[in-house]
């Protein structure tokens, strides 16, 4: 599984694709970072999931295969966290003595064909052919075995893989067998989680709400507001009349501290301009442009390229949900 063409293909599914297919795919990405010991990505991305969709976490859960996955996940590591309160608790030996039979079973040309329909457990099963050799690297417990077969594949099977009891506590333990690393995990479910709150946007109403939910995420107090007087000065210095929203924030908060990942943005009385461009951070990454009465606002990043938002507010807003995407 090649780790940047699953994220990329994963946001683009969480933005684009009908509700079960999102939820598809955040079931199988909250299983596959749980599989490489990520249990805290796992949790946060399907508790923001239910939060911004409201459906229940069962969902994520409605085959036999994916409820025994999560089950001995959760027996491994010795909890359940509070979003399984939603699943139905599984007697674990019978689930085991099933498992064991699955993966045992013969493989059939019909296998996969209908994935994500509600009679794919039953034609999956008709005129089995042939040994499955991932299969039989599960039943014979072989992790290592069971990662070389699966290398190449874009969605590897992880509920299969997660569901084999005598591997559950490896893989709890960090395994890795995909090879996703240590801090993949927790990009991957940022990414996701960023997705879903621009797909289900629950962002404060106001820009003061905004801003102050913006300031609660860092930790941080906001500067006071900039006086009439700089706010003229700054406008008469630049030769320009700033947009309306940019000008409502700076009479909210005279610019905002430094976070992680966002620069200094600057007061009214330290705003400078570069031609047609209002540059209003420091170092100079965040800039405002117009074309007549048209305001954007652009993130410029040299080594990933730059973004244009359709208005400051919207810069903030996608600031709001990269913070609560890693909160």
């Amino acid at each position: 599984m090649q780790r940047d063409d699953y994220l990329e293909t994963a946001v683009r599914d969480v933005l684009t694709a009908d509700e079960p297919a999102v939820d598809r795919r955040i079931g199988h990405a909250a299983l596959l970072l749980a599989t490489a010991g990520a249990a805290g990505a796992a949790d946060r991305l399907v508790t923001q999931w239910h939060a911004v969709t409201g459906r229940p976490a069962s969902v994520l859960a409605d085959d036999a295969v994916r409820a025994r996955a999560w089950a001995m996940l959760f027996e491994a590591r010795g909890d359940r966290p509070q979003w399984a309160d939603a699943l139905v608790p599984l007697d674990l030996d019978a689930e085991e003595q099933a498992h064991q039979a699955l993966l045992a079973r013969r493989a059939s040309d019909l296998d996969g064909l209908f994935d994500g329909s509600p009679v794919a457990g039953v034609v999956s099963a008709i005129a089995p052919q042939r040994p499955d050799p991932v299969r039989e690297a599960l039943a014979a417990a072989d992790l290592e075995a069971w990662a070389a077969k699966v290398e190449n594949h874009p969605n590897p099977d992880v509920a299969t893989l997660a569901a084999t009891r005598p591997l559950a506590a490896r893989l709890v333990a960090g395994a890795d067998p995909l090879g996703l690393g240590t801090e993949w995990p927790d990009q991957c479910a940022g990414a996701l989680i960023a997705a879903l709150r621009e797909r289900h946007p629950t962002g404060p109403g106001t820009l003061p709400e905004l801003v102050a939910a913006i300031l609660r995420l860092r930790g941080q107090r906001a500067p006071a507001p900039a006086e009439a007087a700089d706010l003229e000065a700054a406008e008469h210095r630049l030769g320009v009349r700033l947009p309306g929203d940019y000008r409502e924030f700076l009479r909210i908060t005279d610019g905002l501290p430094a976070d992680v990942v966002f620069p200094r943005l600057l007061p009214a009385r330290e705003l400078r301009a570069d031609g047609a461009v209002v540059i209003v951070s420091e170092p100079a990454t965040i800039l405002l442009t117009h074309t007549g009465d048209s305001w954007r606002a652009v993130e410029v990043d040299l080594a990933y390229g730059s973004t244009a938002h359709d208005s400051f507010r919207a810069l903030l807003e996608h600031h709001h949900r990269l913070l609560e995407a890693s909160a």
